[in-house]
């Protein structure tokens, strides 16, 4: 870290994502545009069974140091035999300029393309400065002991792999530095008060003091509100939104260094300590420059587990789904966040650039085919109007507004069982009473569309960011705060908050045709779990399973996490009268104890969730591998068996 490197070819990735028999799909990050071939390799007799000119990958340039590969590879791939890969580019083959992304013995990133799910890796929100370990580690570390037959068949990311809303000082300027050195584009503002990217990197507020520049709105739909809030209330409404991300180039350089090291042997991270902790002619206070200090520290710690994080993912295919860090705390959380924050174009294009930066970075590699030729129009567009001010602007807008209206974003994987992945954030079903009421994470159509994909299926697997089923105190405490109209406050955002989608979520499960076992999982929560479900008025009831993982680094306030936990298991035991004033009352809800010591089922430790099913479609092991390296299982109860 102390001595500044040039540019590698490769500043992030490669990131192994949709692999199938007939599709594979990676990403990465380039200094330059690359040349050469793409190889894939039999490990049997180590000899080349594919080979695609990478010229035939879209490449994108995003700054002049920075271009995003987007390498799709359609053919005929066998399955479950051992695979290897190799990007053969104009400085030479990639396993040798990156030897630290192979597993020991290996020669190319060796993998296999799995039909089956039958064991995954899952959980979400990895927050680069949370104390926490970083639980992505720990899985590298044991997927580099496996066996290949023995490996994950998939990782599946479920939400807040950035925390766009919530970044620590280093992080950001760490960012910016990115943004130099790459020379990521510009980008100008309208009713914004800062008229261009360059005027927001010197301005006294850019650091810790964002909020003052991000927009707000006059909310004065009730009393409460009038009476406890000031008249103006921000739209982006995080309490840690002092460093938020803003323009485009922030978002993509957010990416490249969470997901890789290679940048990070680029910059000074000690850059404005050197010049002695001041910016824009401010010196910064002494209680930021200690808040700086404990921050930095723990971005070291991230820094140091980056090599195992990026080598996993260039191993396991790797799934992703967004949740509202990935964007903004709250994001489409009721209808009247919705119109103060599309209504403000500064909060429009701020929002815009965090979902543009998820679909090159995350959306694109889920299912490539899924977007039209009319968003790569645009997109082009974008990419070439960057060096003309007031074109490049226009066509960023038409970009993000095209974004705004795309609903493709869910994806099915066709694997045994199949995995549908839900899109909770861009598809909401609105409160049609109030403006400040939580919308519904799925509408009526979108829910349909879901139940269509579980039709004739005897099982699947669902990835919902949030739990459909999670603890139910806690649910009630949101709900409490709904009705005192500051829904904001707590995130109170869940599957039974709004009566539409509930009540049509519900009916789903309880259909003659639902898939007789049903695993969800899940992240958001900041706390793990694991749920067995059964309909209470059915004997032929399917089996279903909520389990949750949350997060990879991250975790949920101490005691407060407790003292919740012995409420719920007090209140809500599955015989307890109160279920039946639920909008859950047709389901009885078996909570399993983890087997660690005490009485507590809600674990609150980073980790990465291990699930492994038997031939049906059942869970024959749920447990967590926690950032310490410790494994964590949940047993069935004797009740659910």
């Amino acid at each position: 870290m102390s001595e500044i490197q040039s540019l590698p070819l490769v500043l992030a990735g490669p990131i192994l994502r949709k692999s199938t028999t007939d599709e594979l799909v990676l990403w990465l990050v380039t200094r330059e545009p690359i040349h050469g071939s793409f190889q894939l390799f039999a490990e049997a007799d180590q000899g080349i069974i594919f080979e695609c000119p990478l010229s035939n990958c879209k490449q994108l340039q995003i700054g002049q140091n920075a271009h995003v590969i987007l390498a799709q590879f359609k053919g005929s791939f066998p399955a479950d035999v051992a695979l290897s890969y190799e990007f053969v580019t104009q400085d030479g083959k990639l396993s040798q300029l990156q030897p630290e992304m192979l597993y020991a013995d290996e020669v190319r990133p060796i993998f296999r393309i799995s039909t089956r799910a039958d064991y995954l890796l899952h959980g979400s929100c990895r927050n680069p400065h949370h104390p926490a370990k970083d639980a992505l580690v720990q899985a590298d570390l044991k997927v580099s002991q496996q066996a290949l037959q023995d490996r994950p068949d998939m990782l599946l990311m479920s939400g807040d792999q950035i925390y766009a809303d919530h970044v620590a000082g280093p992080m950001l300027d760490a960012i910016h530095q990115v943004c130099e050195r790459l020379g990521l584009r510009d980008e100008a503002f309208a009713e914004a008060p800062i008229k261009d990217s360059a005027e927001l990197l010197a301005h006294q507020h850019c650091y810790y003091q964002r909020d003052q520049l991000l927009p707000s709105y006059n909310d004065e739909s009730h009393w409460l509100n009038r009476l406890l809030l000031p008249k103006h209330t921000p739209i982006f409404s995080s309490r840690e939104c002092e460093n938020h991300l803003i323009t485009f180039s922030e978002f993509i350089a957010m990416y490249l260094l969470v997901w890789s090291p290679a940048l990070w042997r680029c910059i000074n991270i000690d850059r404005l300590e050197d010049h002695g902790f001041t910016h824009g002619g401010q010196p910064f206070a002494p209680v930021t420059v200690k808040h700086w200090r404990q921050e930095k520290q723990q971005i070291e710690n991230f820094i140091a587990g980056l090599n195992n994080a990026s080598r996993l993912m260039a191993h396991i295919p790797t799934y992703m789904i967004f949740d509202d860090h990935d964007v903004t705390d709250d994001w489409n959380l009721t209808v009247g966040w919705e119109k103060a924050a599309y209504d403000n174009r500064f909060a429009k294009r701020i929002i815009g650039n965090g979902l543009l930066a998820y679909w090159l970075c995350q959306g694109w590699g889920n299912e490539p085919d899924n977007f039209p030729q009319e968003l790569w129009d645009l997109t082009d567009r974008f990419i070439d109007r960057a060096g003309e001010p007031k074109q490049s602007t226009q066509a960023h807008d038409d970009l993000i507004q095209y974004l705004y209206s795309f609903e493709n974003w869910h994806y099915t994987i066709h694997s045994s069982p199949k995995v549908v992945v839900l899109d909770t954030r861009t598809r909401r079903w609105r409160s049609e009473s109030r403006m400040n009421k939580p919308s519904g994470l799925m509408d009526w159509e979108a829910l349909i569309e879901f139940q269509q994909e579980l039709m004739h299926q005897d099982k699947v697997v669902v990835v919902s960011a949030a739990p459909m089923f999670g603890v139910k105190f806690i649910e009630a405490l949101q709900k409490s705060m709904t009705m005192l109209r500051q829904p904001l406050l707590i995130d109170a955002e869940n599957w039974m908050a709004h009566p539409g989608s509930a009540n049509t979520l519900l009916s789903i499960f309880t259909h003659t045709k639902t898939p007789t076992n049903f695993v969800i999982l899940s992240g958001d929560v900041h706390y793990s779990f694991a749920y067995d479900i059964k309909l209470r008025f059915r004997k032929s009831s399917p089996n279903i399973y909520q389990i949750t993982c949350s997060g990879f680094k991250n975790q949920f306030p101490e005691p407060l996490l407790g003292i919740c936990d012995r409420i719920d298991r007090a209140i809500y035991s599955p015989r307890s009268p109160l279920n039946y004033l639920t909008k859950r009352k047709r389901l009885k809800v078996f909570k399993r104890d983890p087997d660690t010591s005490g009485s507590r089922r809600l674990v609150n430790s980073s980790a990465v969730g291990e699930l492994k099913l038997d031939p049906h479609g059942k869970p024959s092991e749920i447990s967590i591998l926690t950032g310490e390296g410790n494994s964590i299982h949940f047993p069935p109860t004797q009740e659910s068996l």
